[in-house]
């Protein structure tokens, strides 16, 4: 006889974590602090995502304190080099400084490839994607806000990002605390994604 797993969370605090959590932005982040711990904390559980073949191909790259700064610099400077003048807005330059100064840490999430390839990429993203998504619960679950942006400047920041062979980036989480509550999230039916197949 098959035994049942057991657990003790309970599935209505799991189902409101779920359908609460949301994007919070850095322009409604308060300068209240994040610990390391409870970072390390966030990464352990990013760690336990699935992984095809235990692959386990995360990479996370933390920016904290005066290495926010460099962050800023860098995606500014990327899109002002990258902007033709007659396109280039100061506005939207002093947006891309401004956010990795507005968050408590920006984590940048990279995924490094099976060196044998034994299984395709998309899986290895899919997985990587997954350990985001811990990240982005297990924070919500403290009151942490977060938002994954993917600016072509990181995307293409190998060297910045000091990249290996075989290592990409995949984007930015912009952490922080927030005072203000969310509005409620919405999707549309889940009928309306759904076929059963049932013969």
């Amino acid at each position: 006889m098959i035994q049942e797993a057991k657990t003790s969370t309970d599935p209505d605090t799991v189902r409101t974590l779920i359908r609460t959590r949301r994007a919070i932005y850095p322009k409604s982040f308060t300068q209240e602090p994040i610990s390391d711990e409870e970072i390390w904390e966030l990464l352990e559980d990013a760690n336990w995502a699935p992984t095809h073949k235990k692959t386990e191909p995360w990479r996370f790259k933390v920016f904290r304190g005066a290495a926010r700064e460099r962050l800023a610099v860098y995606l500014a400077d990327h899109y002002k080099a990258s902007t033709p003048k007659d396109l280039f807005s100061e506005l939207k330059y002093e947006k891309i400084y401004s956010k990795p100064i507005q968050s408590a840490c920006v984590i940048a999430i990279c995924m490094v490839r099976d060196p044998r390839e034994r299984l395709p990429e998309w899986e290895e993203l899919a997985a990587v994607s997954c350990a985001v998504q811990n990240i982005w619960l297990s924070g919500a679950a403290r009151g942490i806000g977060m938002y994954w942006s993917s600016p072509s400047a990181i995307i293409k920041a190998r060297g910045f990002l000091g990249l290996m062979e075989g290592e990409r980036c995949l984007g930015l989480l912009y952490m922080g605390r927030f005072n203000e509550a969310p509005a409620n999230p919405s999707r549309g039916p889940i009928q309306d994604k759904v076929e059963w197949l049932t013969e």
